[in-house]
């Protein structure tokens, strides 16, 4: 069980935000409704449009890039805040809209329950979303391999929606991966190394607020093939860990 009470500790929302002038400020709305006392952090990612602007009105803090580091990038930013301001949990939220604040409580209950990562998952059994094609593909291979790097089912790799505690928070304040799929191939395989703790819970994944997802069997064979080569480059790399004295 946490050491730290649901009463008593401190949750930082971190939401990397790039161009979503369209959907922060109800998204921020909608966490401040369903988390209130939970302080919001929006990564505006070099944005060239109002989101910070709107992020601010809408009553969150936000840290600005001077240019695009992708969503790796951005979390890093979040997690030296949140380490910096002794916050004991840092919930990842889109800010596109797509994942839905009162989830939240389930990812936390994970944490409370002793693991150190909660990954809300898409396949876990909860809801009605489906990959197809290649993207499919990569979604079923990289779950195999977690699996088994994990000695326990991990069904949705890549999900954006996840929960970490205070030895997450340590180790990914440290280093976190900024290249394309580092914010959760990479990070996981540098989790797995570090010996935290990481369980699923099942969520349902809402569709965005604004813009358009791309599925087009280009672009996800170009994710195929992207998911492959960071799964390697994640297992050849030798990355920072939790310190000797969290390791017990």
């Amino acid at each position: 069980m946490s050491t730290t009470s649901v009463s008593t500790r401190r949750v930082l929302i971190v939401m990397p935000a790039l161009n979503e002038q369209a959907s922060v400020g109800s998204v921020i709305s909608q966490v401040k409704s369903s988390l209130p006392g939970m302080d919001i952090l929006v990564v505006d990612d070099g944005s060239v449009d109002t989101t910070a602007q709107l992020a601010r009105a809408a009553g969150a803090e936000v840290a600005r890039l001077a240019v695009n580091l992708g969503v790796g990038g951005a979390m890093r930013t979040g997690f030296r805040y949140a380490a910096a301001r002794g916050y004991d949990v840092v919930v990842q939220v889109d800010a596109d809209g797509q994942h839905d604040p009162e989830e939240v409580g389930a990812l936390l209950a994970a944490l409370d329950e002793g693991a150190d990562i909660a990954i809300g998952s898409r396949f876990a059994g909860k809801g009605a979303y489906r990959a197809v094609g290649p993207r499919k593909y990569a979604m079923v291979a990289l779950s195999l391999v977690f699996s088994r790097l994990a000695g326990r089912k991990i069904t949705d790799v890549t999900s954006g929606f996840k929960a970490m505690g205070p030895r997450a928070i340590r180790m990914f304040a440290n280093y976190y991966p900024a290249e394309y799929l580092g914010d959760t191939v990479e990070s996981l395989v540098m989790a797995i190394r570090g010996k935290l703790t990481i369980a699923e819970v099942p969520v349902v994944m809402r569709e965005r607020v604004a813009g358009t997802p791309s599925h087009s069997p280009v672009k996800s064979a170009v994710y195929l093939s992207r998911a492959g080569l960071a799964l390697l480059l994640a297992l050849v790399r030798r990355r920072p860990s939790v310190d000797s004295s969290d390791a017990a």
